[in-house]
């Protein structure tokens, strides 16, 4: 299955039969009607904090810390609606797509923690510093995001239009950050609500 074809069918869930219809007979003809960049710019910041579960993953493999954190996942929400108010955007679609984002990255940490314990010679071998190491690029994307949330509006949406540039985003994403299979995976699941609103 090509990478194009993989985020038609899933993106093809979060819309009409109609749209989806579309996505995989359409897709060159749609594409030119997309303004330049699209969603290039925030499909690719999810694929940067995806990266990072790696991570997030690699600073609490083998310890006691659990890869479920409420605590600071609501602060993320919390600060995201905030963010959102802020910028003049709906804060309940923003904190939908921020908790795509954190459900995204336990998708990773839960991956590669089964695969470092099958696997332990591929385990981490140095444990990053979530404070110092990890949070400040979370917390520079979250403001990011918010930008380009911002930027997006008008594309964003149950719409032709937004599934096929999301369909293109994502498919440059995949090749720009060499993603595997288990971060593709995570990137097409956080992208999800980007034209499900």
């Amino acid at each position: 299955m090509s990478a194009t074809t993989a985020w038609s069918w899933r993106l093809a869930s979060v819309c009409t039969v109609a749209v989806a219809g579309l996505v995989t007979s359409a897709l060159p003809a749609q594409a030119a009607s997309v303004p330049a960049g699209g969603l290039t710019a925030l499909v690719g910041l999810s694929a940067e904090r995806i990266l990072l579960a790696d991570k997030v993953a690699a600073a609490k493999f083998g310890t006691t810390a659990p890869i479920e954190d409420p605590v600071r996942e609501q602060q993320v929400l919390d600060q995201a609606a905030a963010l959102a108010v802020q910028a003049g955007i709906d804060p309940v679609d923003t904190v939908e797509f921020f908790r795509a984002q954190i459900e995204s990255s336990k998708v990773v940490q839960r991956g590669l923690f089964d695969l470092w314990t099958r696997r332990p010679e591929l385990a981490p071998t140095e444990r990053p510093d979530l404070a110092t190491e990890v949070r400040p690029e979370l917390d520079r994307i979250t403001v990011q995001f918010i930008g380009e949330l911002a930027a997006s509006e008008s594309l964003r949406g149950p719409t032709p239009r937004c599934v096929v540039s999301l369909v293109v985003a994502g498919t440059k994403a995949e090749r720009q950050y060499r993603l595997d299979r288990l971060h593709e995976r995570a990137l097409r699941g956080a992208v999800t609500p980007v034209c499900a609103r």
